[in-house]
C-alpha cells in the first residue's frame, strides 16, 4: 500500500474475501478446476463477486477517513514561493528627468503554521465518527462476505442437484427405451395388447422431454454459479456427483432461542447497524463542537527580496525583507443564521434513525435464523424419508419388471412404479443437497460461515 504515517490501513484487509479466506490466499487462481469443488467455488466468488469488491472498497474510504480526523490533532504548515519578473515604466510628460523605467527579479518566500490547541471535543468527536463508520464498514463487509458464501453454497447445491436430476432423468429414459423394446417383443409375439407397445411409447417419449427439460435447468444453474464467481455464464463447469456420505449431527446443539439471542448480539449486520448508530451519536457531538470556540497557535515567517525607491523617478536600490510573528488566535462563531441549530437537530434526528435501522436488523437476523433453523430440521428429517421413498421405489419397480417379464404383471403397473422410481431418485438427491445447503444458511444466518464448515459438508 501507499505510504500510511497514521496506520490506517492496517485495518483493511489484504483480499476482498476478508478473514474468511486463509491468511496464503491471495486471490490469484489458475485455471478452473474440473470438476468444481465447493471449497474452490466459494473462494473465487468471495474474491471476485463484485458485492465483496465493493464491501472490502468501503473498508479503504472509511480508513482514509480515520486518518483524515487523526490528521487534524497534528498541525498544519504551508510555504509559498514566487519569482517574478518586475518591469515597471513611468513616463511623465515634458519632465522626463522625472521618468524612469526599472525592471527586477522579485523572489518571496513565506512558511505559515496553524496548530488547534483546543476546541471543546470536535476533534474526538469527529475522529469517533470516522472510526464508528470504519467499524460498520468491516462488520458490512463481514455481513457481505457470509451473504456471498450463502448465496454460492445454495447456487452450487442447486446445480449439483440439477446435474443429479439430469443423470437420473437419462436412467430413466434408458429404462423406458428397455421397457418400450420389451413390450414391443410381447407384441409381436402376441401375448401382449398393442395399447401396452403404446403405453410404452408415451411413457418414453415423457422420459425423453423429462430429460432435456433437466438439461436446460441445469445449465441454467451452472450459468448463476459462473456469475457468482465472476465469470461468464457460458463458462463450462462441471460438478461432482451427488454423494451420500451424510450423517445428521448435532452441531447446532443450542435451543432456537438461544441461537437467535446470539445472532443478535454478534451478526455482521447488526454489529454494522450498531456501529452506524455510534457513528451518529459522535456526529452530532462534532456538529454541536463545531459551534463552539477553538484556541489555535499561528505563527508565520515570510521573506522577499523587493527592491526599494525613496520615490517617483528615484532609482530603486536593492533590498531584502523579512516579517514573521506567532501567537495564539480564538476563532468564536458568533451568528450562523441559526444553521447551526438546525445542524444539531438533524444529527438529532439521524440518531433516532439508526437506532431504528437497528432494532429492524435485529429482528430481521432473528426471523431470518428461525427460517434457516426450521429449514434445516426439514432437511434433517427428510434425509431418512428421502432414503426409505428410494429404496421402496427400487423395490417396486424390480418386482415390477419381473412380474412383466414373466408375464404376470401388466405395462400400467411396470409404468407406474417407473415413474414413483423416477421421482424417488431426484427426491433423494434434493434432500441430499438440501441438506447440505441448509447447514451453511443456518451458519451464514448466525454469523458463524467459514472454510472450515466446507469440510463438515
Amino acid at each position: 500500500m501507499a505510504f500510511d504515517m497514521l496506520r490506517t490501513e492496517t485495518t483493511v484487509p489484504a483480499t476482498p474475501g476478508g478473514a474468511l479466506l486463509d491468511r496464503d490466499q491471495t486471490c490469484h487462481f489458475d485455471s478452473l478446476h474440473q470438476p468444481l469443488e465447493l471449497k474452490d467455488a466459494v473462494e473465487r466468488a468471495l474474491c471476485g463477486n463484485p458485492k465483496t469488491r465493493e464491501a472490502w472498497t468501503n473498508i479503504k474510504i472509511q480508513a482514509a477517513g480515520v486518518g483524515v480526523r487523526r490528521a487534524a490533532y497534528l498541525p498544519t504548515l504551508s510555504g509559498s514561493w514566487q519569482d517574478v519578473r518586475d518591469i515597471s515604466a513611468t513616463d511623465v510628460t515634458d519632465h522626463p528627468a522625472l521618468s524612469s523605467s526599472q525592471r527586477s527579479n522579485v523572489r518571496s518566500e513565506s512558511l505559515s503554521l496553524s496548530w488547534v490547541l483546543y476546541d471543546f471535543g470536535g476533534r474526538s468527536a469527529a475522529l469517533q465518527n470516522a472510526s464508528s463508520l470504519l467499524a460498520a464498514a468491516q462488520a458490512n463487509h463481514d455481513a457481505v462476505l457470509q451473504a456471498v458464501f450463502a448465496q454460492v453454497a445454495k447456487d452450487y447445491y442447486a446445480a449439483q442437484a440439477a446435474q443429479g436430476n439430469l443423470a437420473a432423468a437419462s436412467e430413466i429414459e434408458r429404462a423406458a427405451q428397455d421397457t418400450v423394446v420389451a413390450t414391443t417383443a410381447r407384441v409381436d409375439k402376441g401375448v401382449a395388447p398393442i395399447s401396452d407397445e403404446l403405453q410404452a411409447q408415451t411413457s418414453h417419449a415423457q422420459a425423453v422431454y423429462s430429460r432435456a427439460k433437466a438439461e436446460g435447468e441445469l445449465q441454467a444453474a451452472l450459468g448463476v454459479l459462473a456469475a457468482d464467481m465472476a465469470f461468464e455464464p457460458a463458462t463450462p463447469i462441471t460438478l461432482p456427483v451427488v454423494g451420500e456420505g451424510i450423517s445428521a449431527d448435532g452441531d447446532f446443539k443450542e435451543s432456537i432461542a438461544a441461537l437467535i439471542n446470539e445472532a443478535r448480539r454478534t451478526h455482521p449486520s447488526v454489529r454494522a447497524a450498531q456501529a452506524q448508530l455510534d457513528a451518529a451519536i459522535a456526529k452530532e457531538k462534532e456538529t454541536f463542537a463545531e459551534g463552539l470556540p477553538s484556541l489555535s497557535f499561528v505563527a508565520k515567517y515570510s521573506r522577499n527580496n523587493q527592491p526599494a525607491s525613496l520615490g517617483l523617478g528615484i532609482p530603486q536600490y536593492p533590498a531584502t525583507g523579512h516579517d514573521w510573528y506567532f501567537g495564539v488566535q480564538v476563532q468564536i462563531p458568533l451568528f450562523e443564521g441559526f444553521s447551526r441549530v438546525y445542524q444539531v437537530k438533524e444529527a438529532k434526528a439521524q440518531i433516532e434513525l439508526q437506532r431504528e435501522t437497528l432494532d429492524e436488523a435485529e429482528q430481521q437476523v432473528g426471523l431470518d435464523v428461525w427460517t434457516a433453523y426450521q429449514a434445516l430440521q426439514t432437511a434433517t428429517t427428510n434425509l431418512t424419508n428421502s432414503a426409505a421413498l428410494q429404496n421402496l421405489a427400487e423395490r417396486s419397480y424390480s418386482a415390477a419388471q419381473h412380474r412383466y417379464t414373466a408375464g404376470v404383471g401388466n405395462v400400467l403397473e411396470l409404468l407406474s412404479t417407473q415413474s414413483s422410481l423416477a421421482t424417488a431418485k431426484e427426491e433423494r438427491i434434493k434432500a441430499l443437497t438440501d441438506w447440505r445447503s441448509a447447514r451453511l444458511q443456518l451458519a451464514a444466518k448466525l454469523g458463524r460461515l467459514g472454510m472450515w464448515r466446507i469440510a463438515l459438508n
